[in-house]
């Protein structure tokens, strides 16, 4: 791999030198700009990268060392990448994993996704954590006209001049273009669920198709069109970016509630919340990682969770519409709630854990039994959510294969594509 001198730039003017990685970057004058954030997960370093939650940040991992175990087709969340740029400490120089069909770098530069390494993600973090998320830049500086300039001025002009994600609709650029369906091989029976693709993650479809037949749609759907296929349910899938900037999602939502069950995660949380008139708002540096604790209301349990949201809901301003569920330990954010006068729930975390715990993989239980009237789990049994008959829910509880998963656009550097 060949070293190039590149810096990340934030908007106030902190400066970062290392080695770039992955693609050229594409952006006017070489330089690829986002919201920079900071994730805090050990692993999982392929699904975050694919996580279309992602699209217009920059993802810091605070885990210094990244790379080293490779990447799979079988651990995308997504056709492709479509976050802005990845940060790193240090780059593993050699994946070793049987599972491994390339390397980190590999998919990088075959999706066109810029990063750069060897900075002290320590001192970026902190920044993040005292003054927010901030808009960044990185990108070459060889060329620059003085290298011996501290701050690379065409570096940090492209951080001013970068909008972030707040009153940016996201999901329009993530979000399927035409309807398909997933299900488990030969299995007809099951009730058929209607899933907004906002940025939906192929392990959610997976674990959906675990219980249902499900039918993707974009997220521009009208919400006649979804009660014109008659669904068991409807699920609100997570995405990027601002809820209050898709107000054509939360006009669909509206127009579902009490018609059929609703079951939203993550931007599904939030858009839920405003089509009950509810509000949300930005956090400072967002929730990013896979070890996040949250209190289950209704049975005192604390679940450790996988979270990936710059927005949230506004818990004073449910105002008797719904109910709170779940509590975020750390910063007491609203994590869950369920309405008062509709069969229609939703959290904040993602309980399909790709990557992170599964300590609430029941909520999927919980939207079963609201389709089938079932009775629904208020715990999460032995650790991992226990479904009728079975035992936990997890990635090895999984269909041994599913129908209609889109595959990425174009493998890893050439494998299986």
């Amino acid at each position: 791999m060949t070293l190039r001198a590149g810096a990340l730039v934030l908007a106030d003017g902190s400066t970062f030198e290392g080695e770039l990685i992955g693609a050229e970057p594409r952006g006017t004058g070489r330089v690829a700009s986002g919201e920079v954030v900071f994730n805090t997960a050990l692993s999982g370093y392929q699904e975050i990268v694919t996580d279309p939650s992602y699209a217009g940040q920059i993802i810091t991992f605070t885990y210094p060392h990244i790379g080293n175990y490779g990447v799979s087709l079988a651990d995308f969340e997504s056709r492709r990448p479509f976050c802005r740029g990845v940060v790193v400490r240090e780059l593993a120089r050699r994946h070793s994993n049987w599972r491994a069909e390339a390397g980190l770098d590999a998919l990088l530069r075959a999706y066109g996704v810029p990063g750069i390494a060897g900075i002290d993600t320590r001192r970026l973090t902190r920044i993040l954590r005292d003054h927010g998320a901030m808009a960044g830049a990185l990108g070459p500086v060889d060329d620059d006209a003085g290298t011996a300039e501290p701050h690379h001025p065409h570096l940090l002009a492209a951080a001013e001049a970068e909008p972030g994600t707040e009153g940016v609709d996201l999901v329009a650029k993530v979000t399927t273009a035409a309807p398909y369906t997933v299900s488990a091989p030969g299995d007809t029976a099951r009730p058929s669920v209607v899933a907004y693709d906002f940025g939906i993650k192929l392990t959610i479809l997976r674990t959906l198709a675990q219980r249902f037949r499900v039918d993707v749609v974009p997220a521009s759907t009208p919400a006649a069109d979804v009660l014109a296929r008659r669904p068991a349910g409807v699920f609100l899938s997570n995405g990027p970016g601002d809820p209050a900037a898709v107000p054509y999602a939360v006009d669909a939502i509206r127009g579902l509630l009490g018609e059929v069950p609703v079951f939203g995660i993550c931007l599904g949380h939030q858009l839920l919340a405003r089509a009950i008139g509810a509000e949300t708002v930005k956090l400072p540096f967002g929730h990013h990682g896979a070890n996040h604790p949250v209190r289950n209301l209704a049975s005192g349990e604390i679940e450790i969770t996988s979270q990936n949201h710059n927005f949230a809901v506004d818990a004073d301003s449910l105002a008797g519409r719904a109910t709170m569920t779940h509590v975020n330990l750390n910063d007491g954010v609203c994590e869950g709630i369920r309405l008062t006068d509709a069969p229609a729930f939703s959290v904040q975390h993602h309980p399909e854990a790709g990557p992170g715990p599964h300590d609430s993989a029941y909520l999927f239980d919980e939207f079963e039994a609201l389709l089938t009237g079932g009775r629904p789990s208020l715990r999460n049994g032995a650790g991992n959510g226990a479904r009728t008959g079975g035992g936990p829910v997890g990635a090895d509880r999984l269909p041994a294969r599913v129908d209609g998963l889109p595959a990425p656009d174009r493998g890893v550097a050439g494998v299986g594509a």
